[in-house]
């Protein structure tokens, strides 16, 4: 199957909201700011009729630029970081280093997978690390190439590894740390289960990645036909005349990660945001360009040559956002959440703890983002819970596994399409690998949800 371009795609998803306003009743939820997380959540049982406002074409399209300006943080940060990276390859640090790494590995490439995995799933864990990968695909790519594994493979091991350690992660301030504030639970309650999962889950879509990239690998070796390079990727292919890393490299190399290992900390303690962390990366590019040698003029223009790389992913990422914003215009995004909720109301309580998952996987569908989605369901499903019997612990897991997965397939994921844009994989190309390596993820969750339950 040959779906549209990504771009045609998310609008197409923008017409398709605007109908939805017109044919859904139009109702809303009562909100109230919440001191624990400093939201506005909604209030249970206050769902209401509201005066129909549907979305014409015009409000339609007018929703697109509107999208720019709520995801102006997060288009921010992907062009200063892949702005920073291409300044990093313009010294020829990257280059050397990933030459380093992939003869590290020599014919054992394979190996890298669970160890690139488990970066990638640890920042998943720490940050919710997503839209920080997108400047990072380019030299994600040249190290599979020279690994030998596809592109697929390349994004598994990067945004597919970072969902899963979001999902399961119980450090997570931005998806589990929401939810377990709202569900009124420790911070860190149920550690040793949750940690358990994080492992299950990661170690199933490490191995199913392994299998991919190892009968890829293989059937390319044997047609001699391989992924072909993307224009970004050909900005990054090394310097041939010098392949070996030096102390000014490693040290450029600090520089470059030191504003992520800021971020980590800052995101939890300071409440910082992704403008902080693009500021971290305008000083961090700067700095590396001048100690490679580049001046200010050849700095300056790696940085633009980098923005320019980035535009097709902020694209995506600024057209995905139009798609809720046109919902909530329309006022029906509480009125989906409210068809989905009142029937799980109606069911056992172990069953209705089950179906919390599709619950949260069909919401997150309208509300792309984990954070939104946590101070949205959270309010309406733990009273639910408290009234059916099931544990909060219960409740929660439920909301990690269901829209925590679910980031790894739908398209309304601004930050998995401008990866996979970036990376070359076609939609249909990463669904038929994604829904068996989700479908691994969510038996952990299931089997984590029924030991509490049983517990």
């Amino acid at each position: 199957m040959k779906l549209p371009h990504p771009v045609i795609l998310l609008v197409a998803g923008v017409a398709v909201c605007a109908v939805l306003t017109w044919i859904l009743p139009a109702g809303e939820y009562d909100r109230r700011d919440d001191a624990a997380t400093g939201r506005s959540v909604v209030v249970a049982g206050t769902y209401h009729r509201v005066d129909p406002a549907p979305v014409g074409p015009f409000g339609a399209a007018v929703a697109i630029p509107r999208g720019f300006v709520e995801a102006a943080d997060v288009i921010g940060v992907v062009l200063f970081v892949g702005a920073a990276w291409i300044v990093v390859d313009r010294v020829g640090t990257l280059g050397r280093l990933i030459a380093a790494l992939v003869g590290a590995f020599g014919s054992r490439g394979l190996i890298a997978i669970p160890v690139v995995s488990l970066f990638f799933a640890t920042m998943g864990a720490l940050e919710n690390m997503q839209e920080e990968i997108i400047p990072l695909v380019p030299a994600l790519l040249l190290l599979g190439r020279g690994l030998g594994v596809d592109a697929v493979s390349v994004v598994a091991m990067s945004t597919g590894a970072a969902a899963i350690g979001s999902a399961f992660g119980p450090t997570n301030p931005f998806q589990a740390g929401i939810a377990m504030k709202l569900a009124q639970l420790p911070p860190m309650s149920a550690a040793g289960l949750r940690w358990t999962t994080f492992a299950a889950a990661l170690s199933l879509w490490v191995a199913w990645t392994m299998w991919h990239a190892a009968r890829s690998r293989n059937r390319d070796q044997g047609s001699g036909i391989g992924d072909q390079e993307s224009e970004s990727e050909q900005l990054l292919i090394p310097d041939p005349r010098s392949r070996i890393p030096t102390a000014k490299d490693f040290a450029i190399l600090l520089i470059a990660v030191a504003p992520i290992a800021a971020y980590v900390y800052g995101s939890v303690a300071l409440g910082w945001g992704f403008n902080e962390l693009s500021g971290g990366f305008l000083v961090a590019g700067c700095i590396a360009g001048l100690l490679g040698g580049l001046g200010v003029a050849g700095t300056t223009a790696a940085f633009l040559e980098g923005m320019q790389a980035m535009l097709p992913a902020a694209i995506l990422i600024g057209a995905a956002r139009a798609l809720s914003l046109v919902l909530t215009d329309g006022h029906v995004t509480d009125t989906i959440l409210n068809g989905l909720a009142t029937p799980l109301s109606r069911a056992p309580a172990a069953l209705a703890a089950l179906l919390m998952i599709p619950f949260h996987s069909i919401v997150h569908v309208a509300v792309p983002s984990v954070s939104g989605q946590a101070v949205l369901t959270m309010p309406i499903l733990v009273p639910l819970s408290d009234l059916l019997g099931i544990s909060r612990q219960v409740t929660v897991l439920a909301y990690q596994t269901g829209a925590g997965l679910t980031e790894l397939l739908t398209p309304t994921n601004g930050g998995l399409m401008a990866v996979l844009l970036a990376a070359g994989v076609p939609f249909p190309r990463w669904i038929t690998f994604a829904i068996v390596g989700v479908l691994l993820a969510l038996a952990v969750g299931v089997v984590g949800i029924i030991v509490v339950l049983a517990g």
